[in-house]
């Protein structure tokens, strides 16, 4: 869990360093979506798995292509060229925050008084990012935290939509990668007539080298997310949540050299007290 927090955590600052030389979201997606088929397709053929898919596992994958890449990865790319790495860290951790009102809607999950208060907990952490003067180091960064939000909404929509109407048959290695492939084939012409393409030709600088190292650990951390959660169950796999954000923040000191006020390292607070409040609830095991 430790592992696959601190990984997770480093691709927020990855991301930062990619766009910092240039690169525009559309060929970002399109490379990033090309290196986790490659990486996924090696773990689905190390599992012996089939790669076989019917027209519902399609259609899945081309509804997570968009919910669970192409929009929320637009979004993530421009915003994190205007904001600090770490914040972007804190608020990735609004995620499992926005799934439990998605949840209610929906009827997968019950009210619970104490979930409500994690979600005002989340909404309180947004806020001391935002309203006090002197958070950001630019005033003006204020202005790119509704878009930097538009990804978890997204990508708390395609957790919601997952529990509630499955995979299609698909496992989550399959899924990804199915989603990967099709998302790789709607952003190639995307990404060439927007103008945004990027050569895969070296020489690597440094933006080239963090959107590889991103993708892989993406790919390698969401496989070896589902291995956990199948071994140690879902709702110690999601602790993890804790580990990215935090560990999201303490890379962005150390890669990008991000120093943050006492109103964010109070957010960020805020943040974990919300995601320990609306944590998975522990369903107790059935009669036998």
């Amino acid at each position: 869990m430790l592992v696959l927090g601190v990984g997770w955590g480093s691709t927020q600052s990855l991301g930062k360093m990619a766009v910092s030389g240039g690169y525009e979201h559309f060929g970002l997606i399109f490379w990033q979506l090309v290196i986790c088929v490659l990486v996924l397709g090696g773990v689905n053929l190390v599992r012996r798995k089939s790669f076989a898919v019917d027209r519902a596992g399609l259609r899945f994958a081309l509804l997570i292509a968009f919910i669970g890449t192409i929009i929320p990865n637009s979004t993530f790319y421009m915003s994190v060229a205007q904001l600090p790495g770490g914040v972007m860290s804190i608020l990735i951790s609004t995620i499992p925050l926005l799934s439990f009102p998605m949840a209610l809607a929906l009827g997968t999950d019950r009210f619970s008084l104490t979930r409500l208060l994690g979600l005002c907990c989340g909404l309180a952490g947004v806020a001391l990012i935002a309203l006090p003067q002197g958070s950001l180091p630019s005033p003006g960064m204020v202005a790119w935290l509704p878009v930097a939000l538009i990804g978890p909404v997204f990508y708390a929509f395609e957790g919601n939509y997952v529990a509630k109407w499955g995979t299609a048959g698909l496992d989550p290695v399959q899924a990804m990668f199915w989603a990967s492939a099709v998302g790789a084939i709607i952003m190639l012409p995307v990404s060439w007539f927007s103008g945004q393409w990027i050569n895969p030709l070296p020489p690597y600088g440094t933006p080239a080298l963090a959107l590889i190292a991103s993708s892989v650990v993406h790919a390698l951390v969401y496989a070896a997310y589902v291995w956990l959660a199948a071994r140690a169950g879902a709702v110690f796999a999601t602790q993890t949540s804790y580990i990215v954000t935090g560990s999201g923040v303490l890379w962005a000191m150390l890669l990008l050299g991000e120093r943050f006020s006492a109103w964010v390292w109070a957010a960020l607070v805020v943040m974990l007290l919300g995601l320990f409040l609306v944590r998975p609830r522990v369903r107790a095991p059935k009669p036998r």
